[in-house]
């Protein structure tokens, strides 16, 4: 059956690549990404003519913005997979005083997921890109409070992405689904080049899982699960998102943060 998959930052790397996969396999993809000029030349790598947004995600506004045109197009989307993702920034503070690695990673996907709650059927996905890389979140730096190395903001950014799909998996039982997922680590993706000077591993590794996660019967029970590509199969993440006060404290902070730009 014919799936419409949304993929955020799909203008390069595994978002670029799974779009491709899915799309190759009869999929309606849609297309997000920051760019115009890169969307254009990503719809015309995947074919098919795929729909394309352009939104800034590290401006809430804008991801209201985006989440407001896809329910416009779309009465029903299938599988969101919230793949974009930042790791050095040669400014990492928006406008709005927030880490940028924060906002990205973890508080516009949570906001995009919540806006399009009402077009994800209960047999939907939600997959969120999570990492081998994860450690206890320092709430104040989530806030915008205390400033952290790229590092420590992307690995607490991931930590927070895993706590928030748990956190949904437990309130919407009955569906969609919410898997958090690493895709490999190090693979050859911009992020991974520019952060690390390697070259990377076969990306095709990352958009393999991502597709799975999306579409395939493995993963139809696994709602709030971990997904460690690295070991190649579930997984326990990282031990704070058994700390109730740590993850009661996360989820607090992502919902105020974000509560500004939800319709009451």
């Amino acid at each position: 059956m014919t799936k419409t998959i949304l993929i955020t930052g799909a203008t390069d790397g595994i978002g670029l690549l799974t779009a491709k996969k899915l799309s190759a396999q009869g999929h309606s993809v849609l297309l997000h990404g920051r760019s115009a000029e890169k969307l254009s030349a990503a719809a015309a790598e995947v074919g098919g003519n795929p729909q394309t947004y352009r939104a800034d995600l590290s401006r809430l506004e804008e991801v209201v913005t985006l989440a407001e045109a896809l329910r416009i197009d779309h009465s029903q989307i299938d599988v969101v997979i919230n793949n974009a993702g930042v790791l050095k920034l040669p400014e990492p503070r928006t406008d709005a005083g927030l880490d940028a690695r924060f906002v990205v990673n973890t508080l516009a996907p949570y906001l995009l997921v919540q806006l399009l709650l009402p077009v994800l059927p209960k047999a939907g996905r939600v997959v969120n890109l999570s990492s081998a890389a994860q450690a206890p979140v320092e709430v104040a730096a989530l806030r915008g409070e205390v400033t952290l190395d790229d590092m420590a903001a992307y690995a607490q950014s991931k930590l927070a992405i895993t706590i928030w799909t748990r956190e949904m998996a437990r309130a919407h039982q009955d569906g969609p689904l919410f898997i958090a997922v690493n895709p490999g680590s190090l693979l050859a993706s911009k992020m991974v080049k520019e952060g690390f000077g390697v070259a990377g591993n076969d990306l095709s590794i990352g958009a393999d899982i991502l597709a799975r996660a999306a579409l395939s019967d493995e993963f139809a029970g696994a709602s709030g699960a971990y997904f460690d590509n690295d070991m190649g199969g579930f997984d326990e993440p990282h031990s704070a998102v058994k700390d109730p006060d740590h993850v009661a404290a996360v989820m607090a902070a992502i919902q105020e943060l974000v509560s500004g730009n939800r319709p009451e």
